[in-house]
C-alpha cells in the first residue's frame, strides 16, 4: 500500500511530531511504501524505516496554535491570519501532496489545517485531531469551526486519540457529517525501545547519550530545540546518590502545570528533573528548588535511559490533554506515572488502574491544580517498598504493551480506513 503522511510541522519535540514520525515507520516496517510531508530540515536524524521524506515548498509563513521559534520560518498564530494567508498556505501544501502522484490514501495531522490540505489533494484520506488545534485556535472561531465541519466532511476517516478528543470534536467545530466517521484510536508507544532497565545501568546510559548531543553553534548560541550544552557533566553530578527521582517531560508553558510539580518537589525529600523547552522556563528555573535540573528538550534515545533511572514520571498539566503519550512513555519503561486526571490524562490513569493492585490505584492520577493532591499521591508513590514499587512497575509496563503499542496503532487505522 502506498501511503502519503501529511504534518505542517517538525519531527521532533512535541506530540504531533513524534506521533507522525513513529506512524511513519510503523507503516514502513510493516512493508507499505510510505511518503511523510513536513517541515523537518533534518529527516535523516530520524528513524522513519524506509519511509521518504519531502519537504514542501511553503514560503517562511508557519501558522501555529502556540507561538514558538522555528529556524528559517514565521511562525504566526493561525488566528491572526487572513483568510487569503491561509487559504495559499494550503495550496502550497496540496501542490506538494499531489506531486507525490497516486496514493492508497493520505493521512494529514491537525484538524486545521490538515483537513483543508486532506480535501484538496483528492486523495481520500483521514485527519488526525490532535487536540492543540482544537483548543487554541478553533474553540469559539466560528469562521474556523465552518471551514473544519466543511473540510472534515470529505474525510473517509476522523481519527481521536481519546474519548475526550471525540467530545471536543463535537463541541468545537459541532457535528457534522464526518461525526459518523470518528474513531477513536489512541497514540501509541515504541514498546521495543522503551523498555524497563537496570538503574545504574540506566544513569550510565542517560551520560552517554548527552556525551553524544551535538555543541550549540559558536555563531548563534543555545538552540532552544537542542538539549542544553553541557548536560553530560550536569546530569552525571545531579543523579549521583539514591535520593528520589521525579521526572518531567514536555513543553515548559503555563498551561502544562510544572509550577506545581516544583510546589510538590519543594515539599518533598526528592530532586526533579525538567525536560522541555518553553515560554515559562526562565521565570521557573529562576524561582525553583536546589534539587530541580533543567536540561532543555531530550531526544528519544534519551528518554529511555531517563526513564528507567526516575521513579516517577508526572504530568501535572492543567490544560485539556488529548493523550497522554509521555504518561504511556514513562509506564513501557517501568517507571511510575502520575498525571492530572482529566481529558485524555484521565484515559492513561484508567489504564494503568485497571492493572494495579486495588489499594494503589489511586496514585494513579491526581486532582487537576491541586498541589495538596500531588505531593500527597507523589509522596506517597516515593515512599514504596520495593516489591509494591515492582508490582507496580510491571503493571505499568504491561500497560503500555497491551493499549498502546504503535503496531497496534497503525494496524488499527489501516482497519478503520478500510471500512
Amino acid at each position: 500500500m502506498r501511503i502519503l503522511i501529511w504534518h505542517g510541522y517538525l519531527l521532533d519535540g512535541t506530540g504531533s511530531n513524534i506521533y507522525t514520525r513513529y506512524l511513519a515507520r510503523a507503516w514502513s516496517d510493516a512493508g507499505h511504501d510510505v511518503v511523510v510531508l513536513s517541515q523537518e530540515p533534518h529527516p535523516e536524524r530520524f528513524d522513519l524505516g524506509a519511509a521518504q521524506t519531502v519537504r514542501p515548498d511553503i514560503g517562511t509563513l508557519l501558522p501555529v496554535f502556540v507561538l514558538d521559534k522555528y529556524a528559517g520560518l514565521e511562525p504566526r498564530l493561525l488566528t491572526d491570519l487572513t483568510v487569503a494567508e491561509r487559504q495559499e498556505w494550503v495550496a502550497a501544501n496540496v501542490s506538494a501532496v499531489r506531486e507525490q502522484g497516486a496514493a492508497d490514501f493520505l493521512f494529514v495531522n491537525h484538524v486545521l489545517l490538515g483537513a483543508p490540505v486532506g480535501a484538496g489533494s483528492g486523495l481520500p484520506f483521514a485527519v488526525k485531531a490532535h487536540g492543540s488545534e482544537l483548543e487554541f485556535a478553533m474553540r469559539g472561531n466560528d469562521d474556523l469551526c465552518g471551514w473544519a465541519r466543511d473540510t472534515m466532511s470529505t474525510a473517509r476517516l476522523v481519527i481521536a486519540g481519546s474519548d475526550h478528543i471525540r467530545r471536543v470534536l463535537d463541541e468545537v467545530p459541532g457535528p457534522g457529517d464526518y461525526s459518523s466517521r470518528i474513531r477513536v484510536i489512541p497514540p501509541g508507544v515504541n514498546v521495543a525501545a522503551m523498555t524497563p532497565g537496570d538503574r545504574s545501568q540506566a544513569r550510565a546510559g542517560l551520560i552517554a547519550e548527552s556525551q553524544r548531543d551535538e555543541p550549540p553553534d559558536p555563531g548563534r548560541g543555545q538552540d532552544e530545540r537542542r538539549p542544553d550544552a553541557g548536560n553530560a557533566e550536569r546530569l552525571a553530578s545531579f543523579l549521583e546518590g539514591d535520593r528520589p527521582t521525579v521526572v518531567y517531560v514536555g513543553k515548559i508553558s503555563a498551561e502544562k502545570g510544572v509550577s506545581l510539580l516544583l510546589e510538590a518537589v519543594r515539599r518533598l525529600d526528592a530532586r526533579a528533573v525538567i525536560v522541555g523547552f518553553g515560554p515559562a522556563r526562565h521565570e521557573l528555573e529562576a524561582s525553583a528548588p536546589e534539587r530541580v535540573l533543567f536540561t532543555g528538550p531530550l531526544e528519544h534515545r534519551h528518554l529511555p535511559h531517563l526513564w528507567r533511572f526516575t521513579d516517577v514520571s508526572v504530568v501535572p498539566s492543567v490544560f485539556p490533554e488529548a493523550f497522554g503519550m509521555v504518561a504511556a512513555e514513562a509506564a513501557a519503561c517501568g517507571c511510575l506515572p502520575l498525571v492530572a486526571r482529566h481529558s485524555g490524562l484521565a484515559e492513561i490513569a484508567e489504564g494503568l488502574e485497571a492493572g494495579y493492585p486495588a489499594q494503589f490505584r489511586h496514585l494513579a492520577s491526581f486532582q487537576t491544580g491541586d498541589v495538596d493532591d500531588l505531593t500527597g499521591k507523589l509522596g506517597a508513590l516515593l515512599a514504596l517498598a520495593e516489591p509494591e514499587r515492582s508490582k507496580l512497575s510491571a503493571a505499568a509496563r504491561l500497560a503500555a504493551v497491551t493499549h498502546w503499542s504503535w503496531e497496534t496503532v497503525a494496524a488499527q487505522i489501516l482497519d478503520a480506513m478500510a471500512r
